[in-house]
């Protein structure tokens, strides 16, 4: 069996960490989403078939020919016209039975094998408080009898979670799918000609996380962390204090006077401290710097970011070569209880988190003593000047 990883789009709702980068390749726990998922795949398939589109060559760079001794096959979707699109893509290098997986979802190991080893096709799903979100199944037994995209009146509680196992007979289904409203080739168009096949549904109520915004990445980040392990292999100074599940990578460097309370880790080529405090969910990634007096508390620090001394970074996302200057702040809490709000393509959303810092693209720099208000997202490239209140989003043109 091979399994067909869907990696092709940009993921605008992540802007502005995706500028540079496809959202695939987006860090959690201290790896991109992707290998996560070929992770989880690993066990049960004779290799990948890897559909890129946006930023592709980062994704053949950074995976390989090969990928834990599998072979790994490159399709290409040059215009993202849908799911049924993308998997169509890989026909010629799919010849076998497949497991079909988005590069950017977050799966358990146990969900993948439950799907890998039914026979014929199936699909995953789960029971969810809100199904009008969804494609909704509606089943017999468990044999699949319709599927309904995010209807106004679900028949039932149980989406689609867009994880399946297919035979080959499922590109003949997908050549006759047609063009949606919304413009795509939709994979469970596909889907629903298959139905008299005999489609059968894997029920599942563990953990699955569709990343799509940037407070899924903290959401993702923290699931993965609960299973982190010590391991000490980097130079932690005789005065660092190192509470629980903390990982300080080889090459990476603690300082006299840090105090880091797991689950962290701390990636090569990380510097960390004097007289810092890392705690909650944090991922310090390799090469960051993390100065004197600064408070890092579940966040993600991309590589080649630094914190300067006296600054404060709670609930965040910080993108690659950040720099925030000395004493910058950031306020990661509502004083009204209420959820903080992101500005999501224009939309302003509920992220549903009382606790939520800032987005920071790639290159962006603060003058010192930046205070930056929870919610707010900092453009690629983005600079602040000593001493400014950043209250709403901040782009490189604002400048």
């Amino acid at each position: 069996m091979q399994a067909i990883v869907i990696a092709a789009g940009q993921g605008t709702r992540m802007g502005p960490l995706t500028d540079r980068r496809p959202k695939p390749l987006l860090p959690v726990a201290g790896k991109p989403i992707l290998e996560h998922v070929l992770d989880a795949a690993a066990p049960y398939v004779d290799g990948y078939v890897v559909v890129v589109g946006y930023e592709g060559d980062q994704i053949r760079a950074r995976v390989g020919d090969t990928y834990q001794g599998l072979p790994v096959e490159y399709a290409e979707q040059a215009d993202q016209l849908g799911t049924a699109h993308a998997v169509g893509q890989a026909e010629p290098s799919v010849d076998e039975d497949a497991l079909v997986l988005n590069g950017d979802v977050y799966v358990t190991d146990a969900l993948v094998e439950r799907l890998a080893t039914q026979p014929g096709t199936a699909m995953a799903v789960m029971p969810v408080e809100n199904p009008r979100s969804y494609g909704v199944v509606e089943l017999q037994g468990n044999r699949v009898t319709s599927i309904v995209e995010k209807p106004t009146d679900p028949p039932t509680n149980l989406a689609n979670l867009g994880l399946y196992r297919f035979t080959p007979k499922i590109f003949d289904y997908i050549e006759d799918v047609e063009l949606s409203e919304r413009g795509e080739y939709e994979l469970t168009d596909a889907l629903e000609m298959a139905l008299d096949d005999g489609v059968t549904a894997v029920e599942y109520d563990g953990p699955w996380l569709d990343i799509g915004r940037p407070w899924e990445l903290l959401e993702a980040n923290s699931a993965l962390l609960d299973s982190l392990e010590r391991d000490i292999q980097g130079d932690v100074e005789d005065g660092a204090t190192l509470q629980g599940a903390v990982v300080v990578e080889d090459g990476a460097r603690v300082r006299d006077g840090a105090y880091i309370e797991g689950p962290v880790l701390i990636q090569t080529g990380a510097d960390v401290g004097p007289n810092a405090y890392v705690r909650g969910a944090t991922v310090i990634g390799a090469d960051v710097r993390v100065g004197n007096a600064v408070e890092v508390k579940n966040s993600i620090l991309m590589r080649e970011t630094a914190v300067s001394h006296h600054a404060y970074v709670g609930d965040s996302v910080l993108g690659a070569n950040v720099n925030f200057g000395a004493g910058t702040k950031v306020a990661n809490l509502r004083h009204d209880d209420e959820p903080v709000h992101v500005q999501v393509k224009g939309e302003l959303v509920d992220t549903g988190r009382r606790k939520f810092g800032v987005v920071v693209g790639d290159g962006t720099k603060t003058g010192i003593n930046t205070s930056l208000n929870a919610g707010v997202t900092l453009g690629t490239g983005t600079r602040t000047t000593l001493g400014e209140r950043v209250v709403t989003d901040k782009n490189r043109a604002d400048n």
